[in-house]
């Protein structure tokens, strides 16, 4: 299984559903960055996503984005080799 990083805050509603897709694909561990208890992460997440909202993903290299690119992933067929380590686009 793929490792899968994940910048979030505890109120998040995406951040949750994100997670939950993920758990249901079978991951059994998720790096999860609180941004909103580590606020100076948030700059490192912008840089590296160059977006500001939460969840940010990745899945080893593979930058998916929020849980919106997530779930579209899913849904294309996408998300199951990338987590298998199958996929070889990079992100």
């Amino acid at each position: 299984m793929a490792d899968v990083l994940m910048y979030c805050t505890a109120s998040c509603p995406y951040c949750v559903a994100a997670e939950r897709l993920l758990r249901a694909k079978g991951v059994q561990h998720i790096e999860k960055v609180r941004i909103d208890l580590e606020p100076e992460r948030r700059t490192e997440m912008m840089e590296r996503s160059r977006r500001r909202t939460v969840p940010q993903i990745w899945i080893d290299t593979h930058h998916v984005g929020g849980f919106d690119d997530l779930s579209a992933l899913d849904r294309a067929g996408g998300l199951d080799p990338l987590l298998t380590g199958a996929a070889t686009s990079g992100g």
